[in-house]
């Protein structure tokens, strides 16, 4: 894994934004049901919070007010109530962290159903919530507006647990040994250094974290990805929701453990463990958002795979399997999306199937042109999937989703490695198209619960 930054580096093109996007960001710990509905909103609340005790102790005058107005713009209007995003926001305003909070905490939170009170800068303040879907900002669907006396703050949670604060300009671009802003790019690196993917990812790592290792935050987040596949496999009973839907994945389990379904053990396996993972997420719980949590069973599903199923299969090298995958997610959030509400859900399974099955690729064996096909074959099937979560729940379709293509990742990393890495539709072809077919999907497919499958299934 260790690799010193070496020469031979192509330039970025003319003036483009480097994609990549640090694996300590993508790979982020948190809790369910969604990244962009619950964590980020968390985080948005932490931002508005610290704004509002900046502002106490600057002297705020007694009018500013003791109370917070929290309005939920769009696909987080929509879907929110059934995201767990109220309670998300109020945890945030609490000062409660997504990687570091009790999900209890917040699931308490949630049961309180709109009494809700916050400390801030030592001083009581109520909170209350506003639901406003037809209410849909320019920058993006997932909008939250914080109100307190004078104070206001618009913010944006763009997918993956990421927030844009609508006051604050983005900051310059990082400095990268390895900047690309495509695939192509990130393939001419390689062809130049000789290197991998996952190396190419370390040595930006390292720039970004002035020379300290990734390899611990990595290590976290595996063991976090690990227990949840354990949990869920352990787990029992029904998911949170009017839907009343029955936790599948440790009935999948016991079935497999005493009688095997078949020839594709191991693909049943694969598929229990993402449901596993998906049903921890739908509860509430610790998952890594990967790059979403709506897709977050995927990529542990793969790597769990590999280390079950893989003959000669090395538990360190998960950490080039992350680097690879995360680099494959930098390309997808930067030139489409990783929004199901902005893209459908082709952003969020697509994005994360391809990520699976690029880092499988790499770790068996593939060069660096087949782990790019590898990546193509699997968001090329899946372009067009929309994001219509029946009740708003993040439970029917995404459980089952998660499961189908975590097959979907290992299907691709083998079909590639069948190959020689020449093909026909490049990445690069695929994510452009990813975006076309998101601008182009009508707002009702797009994590509104208005459209598809939310609107043909009678709720229970």
């Amino acid at each position: 894994m260790t690799a010193p930054v070496g020469s031979g580096r192509p330039p970025p093109a003319g003036g483009a934004r480097p994609a990549y996007v640090s694996v300590r960001e993508l790979f982020s710990i948190g809790i369910g049901p969604s990244a962009s509905h619950t964590v980020g909103p968390m985080r948005a609340g932490r931002m508005f919070a610290a704004s509002l005790a900046e502002a106490a102790v600057a002297g705020a005058p007694p009018e500013f007010g003791d109370l917070i107005e929290v309005t939920l713009h769009g696909a987080l209007g929509a879907t929110g109530a059934g995201h767990g995003t109220p309670a998300a926001v109020v945890a945030g305003l609490a000062g409660l962290a997504p990687d570091t909070c009790d999900p209890a905490a917040v699931r308490s939170l949630a049961a309180a159903v709109g009494v809700w009170s916050v400390v801030i800068g030592g001083r009581p303040w109520a909170v209350a919530l506003r639901l406003e879907p037809a209410e849909r900002l320019a920058r993006h669907p997932n909008a939250l507006t914080f109100r307190a006396g004078g104070l206001q703050r618009t913010y944006y949670s763009v997918g993956g647990g990421f927030v844009v604060d609508d006051a604050v300009c983005s900051p310059p671009a990082p400095s990268l040994p390895f900047p690309f802003a495509n695939a192509a790019q990130l393939l001419e690196s390689c062809r130049a250094t000789g290197w991998p993917v996952s190396r190419i990812a370390l040595a930006n790592e390292r720039a970004l974290a002035a020379g300290q290792p990734a390899s611990a935050h990595l290590d976290e987040v595996w063991r976090v990805m690990a227990e949840c596949v354990a949990a869920g496999l352990a787990a029992e009973g029904t998911l949170p929701g009017r839907l009343r839907v029955a936790r599948r994945a440790g009935a999948l389990r016991r079935r497999l453990e005493t009688a095997p379904l078949g020839g594709e053990d191991a693909l049943d396996w694969l598929q229990a463990f993402a449901m596993a993972v998906s049903e921890q997420n739908a509860a509430g719980e610790r998952v890594v958002t990967a790059p979403t949590n709506g897709a977050a069973g995927i990529v542990p599903a793969v790597g769990e795979y590999y280390l079950r199923f893989t003959r000669g299969a090395d538990a360190r090298r998960l950490r080039e399997y992350l680097l690879t995958a995360g680099a494959v997610g930098s390309l997808c959030k930067a030139n489409a999306s990783i929004s199901g509400a902005e893209v459908g859900c082709q952003g969020e399974v697509g994005t994360a199937a391809a990520m699976a099955a690029a880092g499988l690729a790499e770790l068996l064996g593939g060069t660096p042109a087949q782990v790019e096909n590898a990546a193509e074959i699997a968001i090329e099937h899946h372009l067009g999937l929309t994001c219509d979560p029946i009740d708003g729940l993040v439970q029917i379709p995404c459980i089952e989703r998660n499961s189908i293509a975590a097959a979907t990742a290992v299907r691709a990393a083998r079909t590639a490695l069948l190959g020689d890495g020449a093909h026909v539709v490049s990445l690069d072809a695929a994510i452009e198209t990813m975006r076309q077919v998101g601008a182009d999907m009508s707002g009702k497919y797009k994590e509104t619960a208005t459209g598809g499958l939310a609107l043909n299934v009678v709720e229970c």
